[in-house]
């Protein structure tokens, strides 16, 4: 009898404990987000590259002992704007290409998808920052960064997989290639202001799509 009630407090006790920690790590979500949205506000509205962390809190109500309480670092927060960055990119790209119908369209999209967020001014004055650190970021955060921009090529290279007549072998290299020419041309015009023209946009997707062997 005594043991059962000892199970039976035991049990009790550890649900209490799993809703104290699972309150916790709302509130403790709810924080590392007001931060990020915090400092997107300031990226956006005051065209900065790297705000100071003092605006950063300010912006959020926080203090900077809930700064340091979830991020290491300054470094540690761009790393995880550059990471939610692409992901919202791996959305929006998996948005375009699911309206292609073949996989050389879908290639196209992803192509066209990316070079569009030079060409809004609000989207690009949200990524230039982060195209801005990602070099300095990655020497930090090798295996982050990896991961983040494996998100990319990866949603690339299961479309260059897709073209007829292609082998598995080659097409994660093909979509590394196809990242590169992509987010180089990002990059510049991002760091120049400057959006690319149809021209452009059209000489980079055939480019490319010569370049991995696709009509």
């Amino acid at each position: 009898m005594a043991r059962g009630a000892s199970d039976l407090a035991e049990a009790v006790a550890d649900r209490s404990a799993a809703r104290t920690v699972a309150r916790r790590k709302e509130v403790y979500r709810a924080e590392v987000q007001r931060i990020l949205d915090a400092t997107y506000r300031l990226i956006a509205r005051d065209d900065v590259v790297d705000p100071p962390l003092r605006d950063i809190l300010r912006e959020s109500g926080l203090s900077i002992q809930a700064f340091y309480k979830h991020f290491q670092s300054k470094d540690e927060l761009m790393l995880v704007l550059l990471d939610d960055g692409r992901r919202r990119l791996v959305g929006y790209l998996e948005h375009r290409m699911a309206k292609a119908t073949d996989p050389a369209g879908r290639i196209r999209a992803w192509i066209e998808g990316v070079l569009a967020q030079a060409a809004d001014p609000e989207v690009a004055a949200r990524t230039r920052p982060f195209l801005t650190h990602q070099d300095r970021l990655a020497e930090q955060f090798p295996a982050e960064q990896r991961q983040s921009v494996g998100l990319l090529v990866e949603l690339l290279a299961e479309s260059i997989q897709a073209l007829p007549g292609r082998r598995r072998a080659g097409a994660g290299r093909d979509a590394q290639a196809v990242y590169e020419v992509a987010f180089g041309t990002l990059h510049r015009h991002l760091s120049h202001g400057s959006r690319p023209g149809r021209a452009e946009v059209e000489h980079v997707v055939r480019f490319s799509l010569q370049g991995i062997g696709a009509s």
